[in-house]
């Protein structure tokens, strides 16, 4: 019989987005500089495994080797184009870091029929990421 488990400790602690890159140093470095994420070390030889962190977010990047593995939703289904949604705080401030860091900005702020306010940046793979941010309430 399965061991029962109370409900109250059951708990997902964070999502993390996985990505698969042509470049795994080139990936990293891009969103350390660019959008504020922080690393400490790639895997492999030559490196083929990063994991990348802000505050409570991380992706990770994986390549194999050779070129061509990067497949963007859009180059699917291009009526859907996000790789990933970050929930944020503060979204205009973070808006402009990322424009002042030169992110190419696919989608400036804008508030939702479903009380997102939400920007989109393309990072340098061609994933698409949204970044919004609750208004629902708000006057």
């Amino acid at each position: 019989m399965p061991e029962t488990v109370n409900p109250a400790k059951r708990k997902l602690n964070f999502v993390c987005v996985c990505f698969l890159v042509d470049d795994v140093v080139k990936s990293a470095e891009y969103y350390r500089d660019v959008l504020g994420f922080s690393f400490e070390r790639y895997w492999g030889e030559p490196p083929c495994f990063v994991m990348l962190r802000r505050d409570g977010v991380e992706f990770f990047f994986s390549s194999h080797g050779k070129p061509g593995v990067v497949r963007p939703n859009r180059t699917v289904n291009p009526e859907f184009h996000w790789d990933g949604a970050v929930n944020v705080c503060n979204i205009d401030s973070l808006y402009e870091e990322f424009k002042s860091k030169g992110a190419k900005r696919t989608r400036d702020p804008e508030v939702t029929f479903y009380e997102m306010k939400e920007f989109e940046i393309e990072d340098c793979n061609g994933y698409c990421i949204c970044f919004g941010q609750d208004v629902g309430g708000e006057s």
